[in-house]
């Protein structure tokens, strides 16, 4: 389970390192609402030749899987992808024309989202450009560069990818959470085929064992289909979907067991390799339980089947991949947060009987990034908390990462853009930002990440995916709130993490100020909140201001014809977060669907259009993009005259469209249909 980034702001007090690292470039490019920076690998020169070629091999095999996650996103992405990427290469009209200018706008957002719908709110891109433009351009090229099926002419591709493209109706949300409404149907994900939401259900319903303390998880790693009226899923191994790609990732994660660190993290190589040949959800399970027990190795890596936010039930997990290694010094601030895991269950606010009486095996780093791939690129969260079966959790612990040259890459990059300038009430709060927000932004992701997820506890017979459709934003708003609760309390400063009792004010103001209005830049005008962590902040946000409306513990306030956040009571705002963690621990706990369908439809998916209108309107003046993502370093092997390996060198100064055509060149290996 990811955090997404979600700083919109500069957050003040960016880092300054060496006068080397003030000189490098963070951002690449800006276009429609994203840009694209570039982050530092710091340390990886001082790192054992072993280790370095061990994360080229492991990179290597995140950059072969990125075919999937667009196939996974919608059934026509890389045919689209493909055939606009031919065009783009070899289009020879004028190239300065305002049509060819926006289909290379519309390319880089495909590219930058995996598919044709938007990476986080998951609507359809509308084209700025003609279908008589790309007809034209699409049959001025080679046939033999397009994309076809077998036996069809450019023609006809035309015919089955336009209305894809173009026509609203068609496939309009990547997944749709509209309550009420068949979810599974009216998603355009890939992830069922000629299924509806019932049936799917009902197929994975009927396979669990309610007895079962340690269930695999169902769904995760295969496409459901009907075929000839009967439902079977079509399941992604070698040999299996998607087995062109995945044999690629074997190969490469061979290469990296060979130089692995120990043997401990060999064995979890050897197992992963194990679950993508067979597609076996139980050696899946043990590969997670060797991973989370393997805490001695420097280098580490997520690789495969992970993230369920693209499922529309949850079930079903995008492809993702990160190699890292622990950044050792910033490590010792996590490392003493999970050190008293124990204390911080104890303590919560939540009831007893929801509580873990032991809790085992939470382990917790800063980690820097090597590479980013699949769901994590090339919009990345901050931070991540594996694995997801609750299970595991409880018997055998989770990994928790902050990944710190990615939050370090982000404030630097937005080190002065005016933001708080336009957004935050006044200067007493600006202070409290400047002064402590870098820190406490990193502690709640911490805490969201060590403890949040990983605390509580299912009662027993309670189903994992009790929850449907609301499971993921009920989750992520519970682990926000084990953070914006324990960022505010003593122990923190007791512990050395914080020097004031009053860091945890400047959290809770950008958080709710987020909440309540800033993060509606990332909405489209008359559209509802539809991602899960958007979800999570709105509902958390809303509720603790409806709350305490009545004492106006927070307010939204007119100052100079501007909407702002006054925050009056930050201790009763802390009392909010507690009850409303405890509310939300009690409905994961039980299974209580309409207690998270209440939640969710009351407070976290609706949209006031007269303070959105304004928000964009400021947020406009500002010039800055709501969304931003990241190219990643670019490694090269380098060998003597006899092959053997002499150094792994890494380098910043690829762009953009250069390193995603070379990934569209070099890491295609999936056909252009997959079924």
């Amino acid at each position: 389970m990811a955090v997404a980034a979600t700083i919109l702001t500069s957050c003040g007090g960016a880092k300054t390192t060496t006068a080397e690292a003030d000189k490098f470039d963070y951002t690449v490019e800006q276009f429609a609402d994203l840009q694209i920076l570039r982050y530092k690998v710091p340390g990886f020169e001082e790192l054992t030749l072993k280790q370095k070629e061990l994360i080229y091999y492991l990179t290597e095999a995140t950059l072969e899987g990125r075919d999937i996650l667009f196939d996974q996103n919608g059934k026509y992405n890389l045919r689209i992808r493909r055939m606009l990427e031919a065009v783009y290469t070899n289009y020879q009209g004028d190239k300065t024309t305002p049509d060819f200018k926006n289909m290379e706008v519309y390319l880089k957002r495909v590219w930058f989202s995996n598919g044709i719908h938007h990476h986080y709110g998951a609507e359809k891109f509308v084209p700025n450009f003609s279908q008589e433009f790309l007809k034209q351009a699409v049959l001025g090229i080679d046939a033999k560069l397009l994309p076809l099926a077998k036996g069809q002419t450019a023609e006809q591709l035309c015919a089955e990818l336009f209305p894809v493209i173009f026509d609203p109706t068609v496939m309009p949300k990547r997944v749709n959470q509209a309550d009420g409404e068949d979810l599974v149907l009216t998603s355009a994900c890939n992830y069922y085929d000629g299924v509806t939401q019932k049936e799917a259900e009902s197929f994975y319903s009927a396979l669990k064992d309610p007895k079962d303390e340690t269930p695999v998880s169902y769904g995760l790693n295969s496409r459901l289909v009907k075929e000839n009226g009967k439902l079977e899923e079509k399941v992604w191994k070698v040999g299996g979907l998607y087995t062109q790609a995945i044999e690629k990732i074997v190969y490469w994660l061979k290469k990296a067991e060979g130089v692995a660190e120990n043997e401990a993290q060999k064995a979890v190589i050897t197992k992963l390799i194990q679950f993508y040949e067979t597609g076996n959800l139980k050696d899946f399970d043990e590969y997670a339980i060797l991973w989370v027990k393997d805490l001695d190795s420097r280098i580490d890596f997520v690789n495969g089947f992970t993230e369920s936010y693209g499922d529309p039930l949850g079930m079903k997990a995008s492809w993702e991949s990160l190699v890292n290694f622990k950044d050792l010094e910033s490590t010792h601030r996590t490392e003493i947060i999970s050190s008293n895991a124990q204390w911080f269950e104890d303590h919560s606010p939540v009831d007893k009987s929801f509580k873990k009486e032991k809790v085992k095996g939470v382990s917790a780093k800063v980690i820097t990034a090597a590479i980013l791939a699949g769901d994590l690129y090339p919009a990345t969260a901050i931070g991540i908390n594996l694995p997801n079966a609750n299970w595991i959790r409880a018997h055998h612990g989770s990994k928790s990462v902050t990944i710190g040259n990615i939050t370090d890459a982000y404030n630097k990059a937005a080190h002065g853009n005016g933001f708080n300038e336009e957004f935050v009430y006044s200067d007493a709060e600006i202070q409290l930002i400047d002064a402590y927000s870098d820190l406490t932004d990193e502690l709640h992701t911490d805490l969201h990440e060590c403890l949040g997820h990983g605390s509580g506890k299912l009662l027993p017979g309670v189903d994992p995916d009790a929850l449907k459709a609301y499971g993921s934003t009920i989750e992520e708003a519970r682990a926000d709130l084990f953070g914006l609760y324990y960022v505010a309390d003593p122990k923190l400063v007791e512990l050395g993490l914080l020097s004031s009792p009053d860091a945890y004010k400047a959290q809770y103001y950008t958080y709710l100020m987020n909440g309540l209005m800033t993060q509606l830049v990332r909405i489209e005008p008359g559209n509802t909140v539809e991602e899960a962590h958007m979800r999570n902040r709105q509902l958390i946000a809303r509720w603790v201001f409806e709350q305490g409306a009545a004492d106006k513990v927070v307010e939204l306030v007119k100052k100079d014809g501007k909407t702002y956040v006054v925050i009056n009571d930050y201790q009763k705002v802390r009392e909010l977060f507690g009850e409303l963690l405890a509310e939300i621990q009690r409905i994961k706990s039980t299974g209580d669907f309409e207690g998270a369908r209440a939640l969710v439809e009351n407070y976290a998916v609706k949209v006031d259009p007269a303070l959105h209108a304004e928000v964009l309107e400021r947020y406009k003046k500002l010039n800055l993009a709501p969304y931003k993502g990241f190219v990643n370093p670019k490694y090269e092997l380098m060998t003597d005259e006899n092959g053997n390996v002499t150094d792994v060198t890494v380098s910043y100064d690829e762009g953009y469209v250069e390193q995603m055509m070379r990934y569209s060149t070099d890491y295609s290996p999936l056909p252009s249909i997959n079924n």
